[in-house]
């Protein structure tokens, strides 16, 4: 039986996936018109919170997929969603982009770069040695931690840039402590996300990702099917080492349209 006929719904990781930087993967718009022709739908599953919602789907616009903002989903919604469940109204030091803190702003939860009551690290591409001593004092000083996703690199066109996993050991460096709660893949927050977004089981979801430790575990871990693609992250050096073995593997998305 085709392993992919019971799937209803793929997830689809962004950088490293669909596009790289601002280029975007050939044969990924085929892929969603392939998608949309046999009846099923997709959600665009991204560790990235560099970003929000609204600008993946004008980047994505831009290159030619027109969605709505269900459509999307990043690693600081889940987060603002968890925060929501686990610290309703706590006041949030966040270390972030701007498009993060408008993903809290948008959740209604409480800024406060001064007097927090916990501390909230994302994929931020505007620190400096300022944000970093500030959120080491407050990890240093036990408020409770939580890191949006884990990556350590972010793919693009020419290479990587540090991630957030760069961040997190710059902090555990200084202070000795870890994230209390990480929510991105391959963690159970954002799954938990998605399955309420959704309304579907994981049993109906596969994870389509260039990540082993992220999209491909986050697939082993919840039961749904994983589907490793080769044009991002991930070299067949890193595959042939890794003790996390996708169930399928393709050099692109593109080569996934057959099998649709």
């Amino acid at each position: 039986m085709n392993s992919l006929a019971n799937v209803k719904l793929f997830l689809l990781d962004m950088d490293g996936t669909f596009y790289l930087g601002d280029e975007l993967i050939e044969g990924s718009l085929d892929f969603i018109r392939r998608v949309r022709e046999t009846g099923r739908d997709f959600l665009f599953l991204t560790n990235n919170s560099s970003h929000n919602a609204a600008f993946y789907v004008q980047k994505l616009s831009r290159m030619g997929l027109s969605i709505d903002r269900s459509r999307v989903m990043t690693s600081g919604e889940a987060t603002c969603e968890k925060l929501r469940e686990l610290y309703p109204g706590r006041r949030a030091f966040v270390l972030g982009n701007e498009f993060l803190l408008e993903e809290f702003r948008e959740a209604g939860i409480p800024i406060d770069p001064e007097n927090p009551e916990i501390v909230v690290i994302g994929f931020d591409t505007t620190l400096d040695y300022a944000k970093m001593r500030a959120v080491c004092d407050f990890v240093r000083a036990g408020l409770p931690y939580i890191a949006t996703h884990p990556d350590f690199n972010c793919p693009t066109e020419t290479g990587f840039m540090p991630d957030i996993g760069a961040i997190i050991a710059f902090i555990e460096a200084s202070t000795g402590r870890r994230p209390d709660l990480i929510v991105g893949k391959p963690h159970t927050g954002i799954v938990e996300a998605v399955l309420r977004r959704t309304g579907l089981s994981v049993r109906e979801l596969a994870m389509v990702g260039d990540r082993l430790y992220t999209d491909i575990e986050t697939g082993l871990r919840s039961g749904m099917t994983s589907i490793l693609v080769m044009s991002g992250e991930t070299t067949e050096k890193m595959l042939a080492a890794s003790d996390t073995i996708p169930d399928l593997k393709f050099g692109s998305l593109k080569d996934m349209i057959e099998l649709l």
